[in-house]
């Protein structure tokens, strides 16, 4: 069959282990759409709005640790994959994505959906990718093979990411009559071997020479998938070596029994005679960003005399702008390397001491949100709270942009909810495709997904739920505070006589017409007499997607956290 070729890439998919397709309907994709849809391996959905398909498909590839197919027609469509295809790059989620395009001559030539469609997501893929437009010629049919085994391969390197194949197709697009799809028994794979190296015998010797000297040595872990064989490995190492190690709620570190869980609310109680006390003087970090600001400001304002990062390979960001050594390994080998070798070395008191006084503030910290917390309250911050303590084990938590990430940031996960794991948008901490990157994720999985959002994030996404799959495991809590409440916090905006109107965007919509579009069951929680059951509706496993929607104020959650803030800093008596 003169599409053979084309037909075969849902086979080279299969024999590389893609499990999951996305595509998108059109016209000008219908071979991709159709071969996929043919293949018994590869799970293939149908999602109508390309922005929300490719979230989902970032969903399903986080959930999955393996790429996920991408499919749209020619045109204005591959524009809609750009905000996920972002987020997937700074992610490091690894995303095949299949662009249908009409032939090169007519580009240009005012025909429909017919854009320039080369390099259009710029610098946020690992490698754009043109098929050839003819396939006749055996040659044209190994370089077709060839591109797309190497575009998968890329995509699954470290670090993983978004690939783009951009494929020129003419018509006729369709099989003629008689015609069945078929794919090419054995296809030729190409197959990239693993390799992880660890620390050449020298570099240990100069880390463990810098190591060892230091008394005041912080970790500071970013956002990471949940891994308790890395979270085992860390919190040996730093009740060995007496090193305070910084858990962001992303980091996925909770299931440490002695991680800093509260060093956002910590760094912004404390004197400036106590965060000089708590400088490094050599920070180790790991994980791509945390969500703290305050963390961020302390150690840019607080630098150490030395930065270790330990990434294995890619890009290395300076984010404290205090870099001094990059780690080409994995966290896991890094920890075990050097605290072999700093075996024999006991942790001096000066360290024991550093360590102490992190510890001391977090057990104050958490003691005093403890406090806070333990007054019955109805606000959108006390629901977070109710929420996070309440999590099925195991779980999946997925936290929208702006408030909900910081709530739960400062809230933290405790060390017995290690089997709950933690996801947000952070590579770009955008609010467009929070919901469908946590529906791509309770699509993967029959473990509960439960998504803590705002309203704007939430309105934002609705097309999330545009589709025919059912979602017995998705839980939403909408915070409906009816605007963009951050922007009253933060300075800024909040001083502008214009704020209200053109940064908090107040609107009054509501979840429950949602709910009722799509046949979900809808929770209103308005009072604290219903808190209880309310929770108990929301979590029980019945088969059916669950909303639940708390409506309040700008005003009353600025309000609320401005007086956690009060509290932990008077609690903490500094």
């Amino acid at each position: 069959m003169r599409l053979q070729p084309i037909y075969d890439i849902a086979e080279i998919c299969a024999a590389k282990g893609i499990t999951e397709a996305v595509v998108c309907p059109g016209s000008r994709c219908a071979p991709l759409t159709s071969a996929f849809v043919a293949h018994p391996k590869i799970n293939t959905r149908t999602i109508s709005d390309e922005r929300s398909a490719a979230f989902i498909a970032n969903g399903l590839a986080q959930a999955h640790i393996r790429p996920v197919v991408l499919v749209c027609t020619s045109g204005s469509a591959a524009y809609n994959f750009a905000p996920a295809v972002t987020e997937s790059f700074y992610q490091h989620v690894p995303l095949v994505v299949l662009t249908a395009d009409r032939p090169r001559e007519w580009i240009g030539q005012r025909d429909g959906q017919t854009i320039n469609q080369e390099n259009i997501y710029g610098r946020h893929v690992k490698k754009y990718f043109e098929l050839p437009q003819e396939y006749e010629h055996p040659d044209a049919q190994w370089h077709i093979n060839r591109l797309v085994n190497e575009a998968i391969n890329l995509s699954m390197q470290c670090p993983p990411g978004p690939v783009h194949v951009n494929v020129p197709l003419r018509e006729p697009l369709y099989p003629v009559e008689g015609e069945t799809i078929q794919f090419t028994p054995g296809v030729h794979l190409t197959e990239m071997l693993g390799a992880v190296a660890g620390l050449a015998p020298e570099a240990i010797g100069k880390l463990k020479a810098s190591f060892a000297p230091n008394n005041k040595v912080l970790i500071v872990a970013g956002q990471q998938p949940l891994d308790a064989g890395l979270t085992a490995i860390v919190q040996a190492f730093s009740k060995q070596h007496h090193v305070p190690v910084i858990t962001d709620v992303v980091s996925n570190l909770h299931g440490m029994p002695h991680g800093i869980r509260h060093a956002e609310a910590l760094l912004a109680a404390c004197s400036p005679g106590i965060k000089k006390a708590l400088q490094p003087a050599l920070l180790i970090t790991f994980g791509k960003s945390v969500i703290s600001k305050n963390v961020k400001l302390f150690l840019r304002n607080h630098k150490p005399a030395q930065h270790w990062h330990i990434q294995p390979q890619g890009e290395v960001a300076d984010t404290y702008q205090c870099l001094t050594a990059i780690v080409p390994t994995t966290p896991s080998i890094f920890f075990k390397q050097i605290s072999e070798a700093l075996l024999k070395n006991r942790a001096g008191q000066e360290r024991e001491k550093y360590y102490g006084l992190w510890a001391a503030g977090e057990q104050a910290t958490e003691r005093a949100t403890t406090d806070f917390f333990s007054v019955p309250r109805l606000n959108e911050f006390s629901l977070v709270n109710e929420i996070i303590r309440h999590l099925p084990q195991p779980s999946h938590l997925h936290l929208s942009n702006s408030m909900p990430v910081r709530y739960a940031n400062f809230i933290g996960l405790r060390p017995q909810q290690q089997g709950t794991a933690v996801f947000a948008n952070r590579g770009t901490s955008g609010i467009d495709g929070c919901t469908s990157t946590a529906v791509g994720h309770a699509l993967a999985s029959n473990v509960p997904t439960v998504l803590i959002t705002g309203d704007m994030a939430f309105f934002y996404d609705r097309n999330a739920f545009w589709h025919n799959y059912k979602l017995p495991n998705l839980r939403v809590v909408v915070l409906n505070n009816h605007g963009g409440a951050i922007f009253g916090m933060i300075d800024g905006p909040s001083q502008l006589p214009e704020a209200g109107e053109y940064f908090i965007t107040h609107q009054k919509l509501s979840a429950h017409h949602i709910a009722l579009e799509h046949g979900f069951d809808f929770l209103k929680l308005d009072s604290l007499d219903k808190l209880k059951e309310t929770l108990e509706a929301f979590f029980a496993l019945d088969g059916r997607t669950k909303i639940l929607e708390i409506e309040s104020t700008a005003k009353d959650a600025k309000t609320i956290l401005d007086n956690f803030k009060k509290q932990i800093k008077t609690d903490y008596g500094t």
